[in-house]
């Protein structure tokens, strides 16, 4: 395998990295959004949510090509009409109990699978699900994978439609 040198921005010029020197920064792999919510009951924390507006999310759903646009989960509850976080990419990190109010569908409590694809629910709004949709019109949707219990690896994908 071949050593390689990472490129350093260096008084506005780019190079190699020298010999002793090392890199030293904090690396972000989690983007959030600032939303307001566009329910009048507000949205929970760890929902699926799409852009329906400026600004503004709603809880998705994977029976509906306006609704399966995800741009997101909830990383704070947003209540009634007002603002909070969506994180885009990265670890959500929640508990079992906010993962499994999420996740109602599922006959597993306990929060999330190590190991299990989660997918946008098709039968009940704002819900994610480990069994992806099988009906004609439904839209398949992978939205990431659980690495524990507590975590869950965003990774958006494509909706792929029934």
């Amino acid at each position: 395998m071949a050593l390689r040198k990472p490129l350093v921005i260096v008084a506005g010029l780019v190079e190699q990295i020298q010999a002793g020197d090392t890199l030293d920064a904090t690396v972000a792999e989690i983007e959030t959004l600032t939303q307001t919510s566009g329910e009048a009951g507000g949205i929970v924390i760890g929902t699926p949510v799409y852009s329906s507006a400026a600004d503004t999310v709603k809880k998705a759903k994977s029976d509906a090509s306006g609704t399966i646009e995800v741009v997101g989960f909830a990383k704070s509850t947003f209540v009634t009409t007002g603002s909070g976080s969506v994180q885009t990419s990265g670890t959500l990190s929640l508990t079992t109990a906010q993962w499994d109010a999420v996740a109602t569908g599922d006959t597993q409590s306990g929060g999330l699978t190590a190991g299990a694809v989660y997918y946008l629910d098709d039968a009940v709004v704002g819900e994610i699900t480990v069994t992806a949709p099988t009906s004609a019109g439904k839209y398949v949707l992978r939205l990431g994978k659980g690495i524990s219990t507590t975590e869950l690896l965003i990774d958006i994908g494509e909706p792929i439609l029934l």
